[in-house]
């Protein structure tokens, strides 16, 4: 049997358990070229909650009734291409659920678990997130020695990243995360300049405590989070600052979204802004993890991951992100 977790219906602001369904099919059968994946991990990001509106957006809504989607690790269980043998590891685009039919020509890569210590290594620090963090900074923040970068969700996946890959270039990292917990975290095991819990306060406050700790501005913005806290980060630009526009999780549960107030700051510093979307970069991964593995493997760069099991716990572990119960990458242990 293959157990798929399905969403039934469109949620209305933040998910809730009605919105899915944990059920039982018959194996999918095996593709004329293609290959039949047994999923072992899967990644949960944010990105999953807007892929389930109906709304355009750079990925095509799941359809009602069908599996969520996800990037995936799993092997190969049967194979009609000659690439592929049963029992190779493999990672691409596939879904929440134990087995997967990829057709002829999808995008899925073998990997090599040999050359890393686990296999999450390639849903985080080798993953979607880390190559959002890398290319989202050096090839569109274009840091420079000195100057100075904001990280919004600073302690989350991407966040935690960005921080780190600007510290190795030289950068002054300020990180902005909730609670003290996490804070702390940004400080003693990322690396981090500076830190700043945005629970609890206004925009003003967080502009405030934003500013006595970069008088001179923010060179860089690399915005996960949206609302307040972006708010708050707009007041304190640079002239000629860079955002990297990579999430805005503050509003993806929101019923009604209700925007940025102080883009006008943008205006006034001459600064720009620009949308980061991964999959641009695939064709890159491997010159991005080549630094990567050379940075973990000096110790320059530090990894969490957070690995929830069960694919019946898909549900709360997804919602993890949204309540800020998850330390580092959210993971999804199928079997």
């Amino acid at each position: 049997m293959n157990r798929r977790f399905l969403l039934i219906r469109r949620p209305h602001g933040s998910p809730a358990p009605d919105d899915f369904a944990l059920v039982e099919t018959a194996m999918p059968a095996l593709p004329p070229g293609g290959l039949i994946i047994r999923n072992h991990y899967a990644s949960l990001d944010p990105a999953q909650r807007g892929w389930m509106d109906d709304a355009p957006s750079y990925m095509p809504p799941i359809p009602l009734g069908d599996a969520v989607r996800a990037a995936t690790l799993g092997v190969v269980h049967a194979s009609d291409n000659p690439a592929f043998v049963p029992g190779d590891w493999v990672r691409g685009a596939h879904a929440l659920e134990d087995y997967t039919a990829v057709p002829a020509g999808s995008f899925t890569r073998s990997i090599d678990i040999d050359a890393v210590d686990r296999p999450t290594l390639y849903l985080s620090a080798l993953g979607g997130n880390a190559m959002t963090a890398y290319f989202g900074l050096l090839d569109i923040a274009k840091p420079q020695p000195g100057e100075t970068l904001l990280v919004t969700g600073a302690a989350g996946g991407v966040g935690s990243i960005v921080g780190q890959i600007a510290k190795i270039v030289g950068c002054r990292t300020i990180g902005i995360a909730g609670g003290s917990e996490k804070c702390d975290r940004l400080l003693q095991d990322f690396g981090f300049d500076a830190a700043i819990d945005y629970k609890g306060k206004p925009v003003a406050d967080l502009a405030e405590e934003v500013r006595e700790i970069a008088p001179g501005g923010l060179d860089m913005l690399f915005e996960n989070v949206g609302g307040t806290v972006m708010d708050a980060a707009l007041l304190n630009l640079a002239q000629g600052a860079r955002v990297v526009l990579c999430g805005l999780i503050s509003e993806y549960n929101a019923p009604e979204r209700i925007g940025i107030r102080n883009l006008w700051q943008v205006l006034v510093q001459r600064a720009s802004i620009h949308g980061m979307i991964v999959a641009d970069y695939i064709p890159r991964f491997a010159e991005a993890a080549d630094d990567i593995r050379r940075w973990l493997a000096e110790g320059k760069l530090h990894v969490e991951e957070d690995v929830q099991e069960g694919l019946e716990n898909a549900y709360p572990a997804f919602m993890r992100l949204f309540s800020g119960a998850n330390r580092g990458k959210q993971i999804l242990k199928i079997v």
